[in-house]
């Protein structure tokens, strides 16, 4: 609109140099008569009913399409906001997991070791038992060998004693070579 107003302003200001240049007596470029009043006013009504039915429009469109764009630079924005929220949200996740698996690898780990370190013990306990299992079989088996030991010189002793009374010894030296004998087991016991 502004620069319809301008235009016009122009015009009307060019009038009177036409009519300066037509009263001077020669013809000039432009005959100042009523045709061109009505050229003049055709032309202001050609500029008003273009600018109503297209300047404000293509003024509309490229209002509406710098809306359009700002709209879109502003969702870019707001996008690229977004992306760098998540991208950040993104980083604390994976170092969060990464703290958090390198402390499960740490309680693993530790559960290892204390897994071995009780299956280490657990075996160092049953080494002891079966020493001390070793240890009291081997004990009853020598308590077993000297039994039969025993029972072995007791049964040579009377082996050795019927030998002797069958030389032909009395009942009172044989009776002293038992009990001797019997002595001498208990003192070797």
């Amino acid at each position: 609109m502004r620069r319809v107003s301008t235009l016009c302003a122009f015009l009307l200001g060019a009038m009177p140099a036409v009519a300066l240049a037509s009263s001077e007596g020669g013809e000039g470029l432009i005959n100042f008569d009523k045709s061109l009043i009505i050229q003049a006013v055709n032309f202001i009504l050609l500029l008003i009913v273009l600018t109503k039915l297209l300047y404000r429009p293509i003024l509309a469109k490229m209002d509406e399409r710098t809306q359009a764009i700002k709209k879109s630079l502003e969702e870019a924005q707001a996008a690229r906001a977004e992306a760098a929220r998540e991208r950040e949200e993104h980083a604390a996740r994976i170092q969060a997991a990464h703290a958090e698996a390198q402390s499960i690898r740490a309680a693993a780990l530790k559960e290892a070791a204390e897994e071995q370190h009780r299956l280490v013990e657990g075996a160092r306990g049953e080494a002891n038992r079966l020493v001390e299992s070793t240890r009291a079989e081997l004990a009853q088996e020598v308590r077993h060998a000297r039994q039969e030991l025993r029972q072995e010189v007791g049964e040579l002793a009377v082996q050795v004693a019927e030998r002797l009374i069958r030389r032909s010894l009395r009942d009172d030296d044989h009776r002293r070579i038992v009990d001797d004998a019997i002595a001498q087991l208990a003192k070797a016991n």
